[in-house]
């Protein structure tokens, strides 16, 4: 059983910053691509950022230069740091994990979600 667990949400003033974290526990083979997606009231889940295994990274346009991913393989831990943040950032935040729990099954786990609010 593979469990992810979220840390990290808050409320902040526009402008400010807040750094989430994400890790996974249990029966772990290896772990392939990390990520973070949101989902605002009313609206569908989307995707915020993903960092594979070999450390690429890619971003949606509306984060682009704001928010930075990282991974810590050794602590099966995902990051987003997000800078300059906006009241449009307003969302549950859930990170993504694709892993293996044997050298034949990959899938894909989601943690609990986090809330992120911005406003002032």
């Amino acid at each position: 059983q593979v469990q992810l667990v979220e840390s990290g949400g808050n409320s902040v003033l526009p402008g400010g910053s807040l750094r989430l974290s994400c890790s996974a526990s249990g029966s772990i083979f290896s772990i392939n691509s990390m990520g973070w997606h949101r989902q605002a009231p009313g609206k569908q889940r989307e995707l915020v950022a993903t960092i594979a295994s070999n450390g690429s990274t890619n971003y949606a346009d509306s984060v682009k230069g704001r928010f930075s991913i990282s991974r810590d393989n050794i602590k099966s831990t995902v990051y987003l740091q997000m800078n300059a943040l906006k009241p449009e950032d307003t969302a549950v935040y859930y990170c993504n994990f694709r892993l293996r729990t044997t050298r034949w099954e990959e899938r894909s786990y989601w943690g609990q979600g986090t809330q992120v609010t911005v406003s002032s």
